[in-house]
């Protein structure tokens, strides 16, 4: 069966089978999401103009579960292209099913994310059983990346991936086969296990994790395991924060064990504003030996407001500092700095590189709410090369972008 033809048989299941449930309430709304956002590198400029309509329902099933649905619609111009692209997607749309008094039953597309946050995060197809056994909550999953568009997958482990990633769709009108031809994800099956405690002796937030990742695409396949750790404590006003995993990497070229970890200190100071200074250092492994290879997360989480980089051979040290000045509005101002592991794993920079230091983000975001269902974003920065040894002489990397998001229940 064609990937469209099963993704509208499962969107048609869904809609039939509603109907005949007994549905006590239904809550529906819809989200307008509208951004903007400027790029100059030297005398390069990419712009990017975007408009999203997300239309959502959920619905009770009396003492069964729930049912969540939400379908997503976006048009986007980058000037690149100089053309406006229509994509079409079905975003969250899970059934959740009370298993018993301890245990819960998720199927659909869900969102998961990984205890760091950085190896798994996003929308995934499948089923998730999470159990609380007491001391703590398992969960155990089972998901698909196949079905999902590649855009919000973003999944880019191999060159392959992130070819498909940049890809042009072959034609424009998304009822047209050429279509979607390269709308789909890599096919990947992941399966993760993970246990959370909220607080061991009233005071050590606890998360462990296991994931598998196997490669179902034709080329260059790669497989990866991670187990993964990480605990956060408390103490008056701070907040300590450690985290780790080991990865092995199975691929046909080069494999090997990787390694990723964090650190994080936030201190929340007794003010009368509501403010927080986090310093957190982010470090993964690059390719230093036949056995010690570049660590390589599942999907791409961007460790930079403008380097974009993901956890690969890189490390970053941030620090952060957010305050609420009013009920409905907040300022953050990020300063972030970026060092290569090795000389080797590709992250979409130039090859040649002179040294391990990359240079210098600094970020800044406004963030208004004058209503709970109506919200503005403004951010810009700066990257700064030059303060490093790695591309000194490379071009200064400016971004602006705004964005405005308004839900109507």
């Amino acid at each position: 069966m064609h990937k469209r033809q099963c993704f509208l048989f499962c969107l048609s299941l869904v809609l039939f089978f509603l109907p005949v449930m007994n549905v006590q309430a239904i809550d529906v709304g819809v989200v307008l999401d509208l951004s903007g956002s400027v790029d100059v590198y030297g005398t390069s400029t990419d712009q990017v103009y975007r408009g999203t309509v997300i239309p959502w329902f959920s619905t009770p099933l009396g003492s069964v579960g729930n049912l969540f649905f939400s379908l997503g619609g976006s048009t986007e111009y980058t000037n690149s292209t100089e053309k406006w692209a229509f994509v079409p997607e079905l975003l969250r749309t899970d059934l959740k099913l009370t298993v018993s008094e301890s245990a819960d039953l998720t199927l659909g597309r869900m969102f998961y994310a990984d205890p760091l946050g950085f190896i798994v995060n996003g929308l995934f197809d499948g089923a998730r059983v999470s159990v609380d056994a007491g001391e703590g909550v398992i969960g155990l999953g089972l998901w698909y990346t196949g079905f999902l568009y590649k855009k919000t997958a973003h999944i880019t482990m191999t060159g392959d991936d992130l070819g498909l990633y940049g890809s042009e769709p072959e034609h424009k009108y998304f009822w047209k086969k050429e279509f979607w031809n390269n709308y789909f994800a890599p096919r990947r099956v992941i399966v993760a296990v993970d246990w959370s405690h909220p607080g061991i002796a009233e005071l050590v937030r606890l998360n462990l994790g296991f994931i598998g990742q196997f490669d179902r695409t034709n080329n260059s396949p790669i497989d990866t395991q991670y187990i993964m750790a990480k605990a956060a404590l408390p103490f008056q006003d701070f907040v300590f924060e450690l985290g780790g995993a080991v990865g092995l990497i199975l691929a046909y070229e080069n494999s090997g064990v990787s390694f990723a970890g964090e650190l994080g200190i936030s201190w929340m100071p007794p003010s009368k504003i509501h403010d927080r200074l986090k310093l957190t250092g982010r470090f993964s492994s690059g390719q230093l030996n036949d056995s010690i290879v570049a660590f390589i997360p599942v999907t791409t989480v961007p460790q930079g407001n403008i380097l974009r980089v993901k956890l690969s051979g890189v490390s970053v040290i941030s620090l952060d500092y957010t305050t609420r000045l009013r009920e409905d509005f907040s300022l953050s101002l990020i300063n972030s700095y970026y060092i290569l592991s090795d000389k080797i794993t590709y992250q979409g920079l130039p090859y040649g590189r002179e040294g391990f230091f990359l240079g210098n983000e600094m970020y800044a975001q406004a963030v208004w709410s004058p209503a709970s269902d109506f919200q503005i974003r403004a951010g810009g920065g700066v990257f700064m090369p030059s303060l490093g040894n790695a591309e000194p002489n490379g071009a200064v990397i400016w971004r602006i972008e705004l964005s405005a998001v308004m839900a109507v229940f």
